[in-house]
Order: structure tokens, then sequence, then C-alpha cells
């Protein structure tokens, strides 16, 4: 007879690694996990390598011994997400530098396929037919994992470089090619950052990432010469902070930027002159960001030119200053936006005639145009209860029309050109969802929590018009909170099978992030950090208590540092939920902070703390998942990760699923998945994605109709 018991993992207790620091004795019983860059990619794997790999893959035969009894719902799940997208696909052609382009899907296709024509007499006419200059699919042939990150396409339309990783370290290749031939030139650049810039000739300037993965260096490459020979034009030895090259949208200047968590400084270049020296035009200087847009004066090479500054300097929400292109120094800068208590101005579009602000309001994004010669402004409407709306791809200045994107939680992705001059908008293309979609089937909600200190946190919610919302409902619980980064309410074509099978979908907008401004970002990291998680844990209780979730199916979901958060808010009500989904979850805070080799641990200081200080140390000991672990009635746990992550090294979610498993007194499993041939961002293709979604809504599914209550009346005598 076949053994159907769930295979036994190998044993997951080695010798104890014991630390002192601070005074605090820590141990940590799965240290053994933690595999070195060189291990897992040596061509023949040691003792160590044999026993990480031989227990991963067992944990992922647990998972789906686990998931069994929904296998025919995955199967389900998958082909339904699969049949809403439309398989040919053909984006909106946007116009760049006397060409157009455009990309493809073609019919079950993982990867797009890059095509061009050139711009005809009448600039605004799109051509018929277009060439394809760049097929993924071709590219990503015999590989497990693909990554093209960026192509650049240089001066003269002749020559692309583009970057790729077939592994999933963010560690790209750069190679060039020539667009006239359609074949790769020899130049092959390894152990670089994804992008870069071309200056006016055969020179192109990239990052190269040094042994943490941190973007270091910039280095100078001239086409037909070998890379060993490429120049090193600028090192950022500041291990806080990373820096990357590109080329100004004036077309006048190569910037390096280079920043931190809380500070930033910008070195330029002209493109006519290659072989100069960068300068520091905009220095760094602590705790002041900067963005700078470059705008070119009439004359040859805009000699008059100027300079747009996004600044937090005396404006925490930032503002808008303007300077003469030689005269960057702050003395010179004038204000053009000024600084609003109420609005965080999060970008700018500069065009020749017309400024595209992006602001956001009480959580909401406003895109407010003003007419530079005449001062006059209006707003682009947006009428959702919740919504994202972003600028799209303008790379011509010298236009006026504005491309921006706009989705909803009931509103498929849609891009809207929207006439500067008049106000008018136009639609240029809706995401197409096929299967009979209706959005009016569905409802789109904004709620407010309060938290434990009184600040209300804003929650977006979605669900069908149909569900009653009488507390028997299931929710799904989506959040993050660090890095200033939002949690937008945006449109998902797969979202659709859980609302289908009655699930509310709630976004919890907390502190960490800058929905309300850069204040709400600053009350949600360092010292204020739990606040993030305690925001959380209200928004789910607040959900209860009003009938939109059933108390007995609230599940929780993030994904890195929204994985901390959702471990963090398991260790501190472990009774609040059913289930938790972590994806590639930052678990083991105090560790991996404690490692200046680990990317991002150096750049993070100014977002987690130091542990090398006390304070700092304490305060992340004190709701670090992995070290808050503790004898409780935990619920199901489903963690991800990716054996190649860069971002989150795989071992955290594998140590911490060790020690949970030990520590769990309940009977709900803890599971977890790694994906073998995958990075931070999961499986690349189109599809393969969508596996993965399958695999998490089948185990949130199964736990829901597990744990589904009796109909009203159901125990009733008649």
């Amino acid at each position: 007879m076949k053994d159907t018991r769930p295979p036994t993992p190998p044993h997951a207790v080695g010798k104890p690694q014991r630390t002192v620091l601070h005074g605090v004795e820590r141990v940590d019983e799965f240290a053994w996990m933690r595999l070195s860059e060189e291990q897992r990619h040596a061509a023949a794997p040691d003792e160590q390598t044999r026993r990480v790999t031989a227990f991963l893959e067992q944990e992922n035969a647990r998972t789906e011994q686990a998931l069994a009894p929904v296998a025919g719902l995955r199967s389900t799940l998958f082909a339904e997400m699969k049949a809403r997208i439309k398989e040919s696909e053909v984006s909106v052609p946007y116009r760049e530098n006397g060409y157009w382009y455009q990309y493809r899907f073609d019919e079950g296709a993982e990867y797009p396929v890059h095509m061009r024509a050139p711009v005809l007499h009448d600039r605004e006419e799109v051509p018929e037919t277009f060439a394809e200059f760049l097929n993924e699919n071709t590219m990503a042939a015999g590989h497990d994992y693909f990554d093209l990150a960026d192509f650049e396409i240089a001066p003269g339309n002749r020559i692309m470089a583009y970057s790729i990783d077939t592994v999933g370290r963010r560690l790209y290749e750069i190679r060039f090619r020539d667009l006239a031939t359609g074949k790769d030139l020899p130049d092959v650049i390894g152990h670089a950052s994804d992008g870069g810039a071309f200056a006016d000739d055969s020179t192109f300037f990239y990052a190269r990432k040094d042994r943490s993965l941190r973007n270091a260096r910039i280095f100078r490459h001239i086409l037909g010469t070998s890379p060993e020979a490429d120049v090193e034009v600028f090192h950022e030895k500041n291990r806080a902070f990373s820096c990357e090259v590109y080329r100004s949208r004036s077309d006048r200047f190569v910037v390096i930027s280079t920043e931190s968590t809380l500070s930033s400084e910008h070195r330029l270049l002209r493109t006519d002159d290659p072989l100069g020296e960068f300068h520091a035009a905009f220095p760094r200087e602590r705790r002041h960001e900067l963005s700078i847009m470059h705008v070119p004066g009439e004359g040859d090479k805009g000699q008059h030119g100027k300079f747009y500054i996004l600044t937090n300097w005396k404006a925490r929400n930032f503002r808008l200053m303007e300077c003469p292109e030689d005269h960057p120094e702050k003395e010179a800068w004038t204000e053009v936006v000024p600084h609003r208590k109420d609005v965080l101005l999060e970008d700018v579009e500069v065009f020749r005639d017309h400024l595209v602000l992006t602001g956001r309001t009480n959580g909401l994004v406003h895109l407010r145009v003003r007419q530079l010669s005449t001062g006059k402004e209006h707003e682009i409407d947006f009428h959702d209860p919740a919504y994202v709306a972003y600028g799209g791809t303008n790379p011509e200045w010298d236009s006026t029309r504005f491309r921006y994107g706009y989705t909803s939680l009931t509103t498929p992705s849609s891009i809207f050109e929207h006439n500067l001059l008049t106000g008018e908008n136009r639609l240029l293309k809706q995401q197409e969802v096929l299967g009979g979609f209706d959005a009016a089937r569905y409802e789109s909600e904004r709620i407010w929590a309060t938290a434990k200190d009184g600040t209300r946190i804003p929650i977006s919610l979605v669900h069908r018009k149909d569900l009653p919302m009488d507390g028997r409902a299931p929710l799904l619980l989506y959040g993050y909170g660090a890095y200033g980064i939002n949690v937008e309410p945006a449109f998902s074509s797969a979202r659709i099978s859980l609302l289908d099978r009655g699930f509310v979908f709630a976004m919890a907008h907390v502190r960490g992030g800058e929905e309300l401004g850069r204040a709400w970002y600053e009350e949600g990291r360092m010292e204020h950090k739990m606040n993030t998680f305690t925001d959380f844990i209200a928004c789910g209780e607040q959900l209860v208590a009003d009938g939109h979730a059933d108390p007995h199916r609230l599940y929780c979901m993030g994904g890195s540092a929204g994985g901390l958060l959702v471990g963090a808010v398991m260790n501190m009500r472990p009774d609040l939920w059913d289930a938790v989904v972590a994806e590639v979850p930052f678990v083991d805070v105090v560790n991996s902070m404690l490692d200046p080799d680990l990317p991002l641990t150096t750049g993070e200081y100014d977002e987690w703390g130091d542990p090398g200080e006390a304070d700092a140390f304490r305060r992340m000991l004190g709701y670090s998942p992995y070290d808050n672990v503790h004898d409780a009635d935990y619920p199901a746990l489903l963690a991800t990760t990716g054996f190649h992550d860069s971002q989150v090294q795989y071992w955290e979610p594998a140590k911490w699923v060790a020690r949970l498993r030990a520590h769990q007194k309940g009977a709900r499993p803890i599971l977890l998945w790694t994906n073998m041939e995958a990075g931070h961002g999961g499986a690349t293709g189109r599809f393969e994605r969508l596996v993965e979604v399958a695999r998490v809504y089948a185990f949130l599914l199964g736990r829901a109709a597990h744990k589904r209550p009796p109909a009203p009346g159901a125990n009733e005598k008649p």
C-alpha cells in the first residue's frame, strides 16, 4: 500500500549557535540552514549544501501533501485566472526620439516581444507595421528564471543596451545589440546592476555591484573594448548608500544618483563630454532627499537651461524648487510649488509649458496640471472611493499630452491621455478581462480603524455587491508598512477568483507607508515601528467589529517587509487569525541586520536601526518574528521564499517555519514552499506567476471551507 503520510523533514535541530550582545544571550538552533553564495552555486555541492537543499525539498513535499485536498481547486483556480487574460495583447505605442515603441504578447507566450517603427511625417500618426527588435521568449528559452530588467537605446537609434538576470539574484548581465543587423555585439558586462546611460557617442555608463549586491561603483565602457578595461568614474564608499546612473530626459546630462534611506546626491556629466569628470552639483546632506529634472534652454545644447528640484529641505511633505543650470547651489533656488502640511508632493512631470504634480491627500492621489506661461491650474478628476493614479510613459518633454495610468479595486488597469491645453481625457486602452467580468458586480469601500493611540487608519476593501456584510464572510487583509511605500488599491483579475467565492479583500494602509504624508512614514519606522503592527491588528479588529469579516475566518497576508508585518502580528495576536500567508518574509530581523555583508543591511540602518547600538538592538528584539516565537496556538501558515532571493535570504523563512513548528501548540499546519529556481519576485512568466497565486488562494479557500459557519437558523428547532 502506498504511504500517504506527510514526508518527515530532515532533523531540523543542529548545534545551537549562541551569541551575546548588549548583555542579551540569544540561541539560534537553525543557523545551519544558511549557505554562502559560493555554496549555492558550486558545481559540486558540499555536505551542508546537500543537507539544506534536502530539507527545503522535503518541506516542499510536505506542503504539496498538505495541500493535496485542494489540488483540484488549485487547477481550477489556475485555469480560470489564466482564462481571464487576453493572451494576444498589444500595448499602447509611445513615441521617443524619432521612433514609436510597442510590445506584444503572443498567444501562450510567457514574455513580451518588443517592437518599434520610425515616426511618420505626421508625428501623431501611428505606423501600421512595427519591426521586432527584442523577443524575450527566445531569450528566456532554456532558463527556469528570466528577467529582462531594462533596455536603453543609444543616440542615433542603432545600438541598444539590455540587462538580463537568469538566476533571480538581481545580478545582471549587460549586452549590446546592433538594431540594424539584429545581432549582439561581443561586449558583455557581468556582475552589474540593471540599466545604464549612453553618452552622445559610443560610451555607456553602468553600475557594478559589490559582494553584498549593493550598487557601489559606476564604470565607463566604450563599445568595442573589453569590459576589463572599463574605467571607474565613481565609487560610493559609504555602505549606507547605493548608486545608479541614467541619462536625463533632456538628453543633456548623464546623472549619477546615490541615495540612502534619508539622503541623496546627484552628480552630473554633460552627454557631449563623456571623458570628463562628474561633479556633485547637488551634494549630499544628512536627512535631505531630493530628485532633479533638467529642462533645456532654447539655445544649442541648452546653455540657459534650468533644474527643477523636488526636495524635503525645510519641507516635510516636499516642495518644488528651481534653479539656473549653472547655479545649482541652494542660494540660487526659488520656490515653484510650496510645502503643504496636508499634501505629500510625490512626483513632478515636466513639459515645455506645463507641470503635472502628483500629490497625495488623505491617502488618495491627485494629479494637478499647471500651465507655466499663464499660471492656470486644473485637476484630473477621479471618482472611485479608493484608486491608484500615476504618471505613465512620457519620454518627450516638448509635448502637450500627458499619459497617466488609472486603476481601482473594481476598475481594470487603464491608460489615459490628458490634453494639457484643453483638459480633455481620452482612454487609450483598458485591460481586457475575459470570462464575463462585470465591474458592476463588485463594490469598493474605504473605511477607517482606530489604533490604540487614537490614530485613524484607512482601509480599502472590495467584495461582491451581493455578499451580505453580516459578519459571516471570510476576509483577507493585506499589508506592508515600510520604506514609505504605499499599499495601492489596484485591480487584480486573479483576485476575482477569491471575490466570486465569497471572500472580502482588504488593504490596511498602516503607518510605515506614506499614504497620509511623510509623518505617516516617520511614525512607522525606527523607534515607532511598533505602530505598524498595532495599526494592522486594529484594522483586523475593526473589520470583524463592523461585520465585514467572520471572526473565525480572518486571514492576513504580506510579502518581504510585509512578511515582517504578518510575522509580528502572528506572535502578538495568534488568536486573531485563522491563517497567514507570508511571502519572502523578512522575519529574522536581528540576525540579518547584524550582518553587513548581506544585501540591504547597511543601507537600512535608517529604516530599522543599527543593532550594534543597544537601544536599536532591543527595539528590534521586541518585534523580530523569529526572536519572538513562543509556545502558542498559532494560525495556519503558508510561507514562501526563493532559493536565490537577494533581498530576503531563503534561510529566514526556513528557520522561522522550523522554530514555529517546534512551538506550535495547536493543530493548524505550518508550511514552507521554496521556489528553488527563483529570487525575491518569484516566478517571472505571466502564467507561471499564476501557479503561485493559485497555491496561495487554494490554501486560503481550503481553510475558509473548513471553518465555514452554519447557515442562519441551521441549529434552530422547528
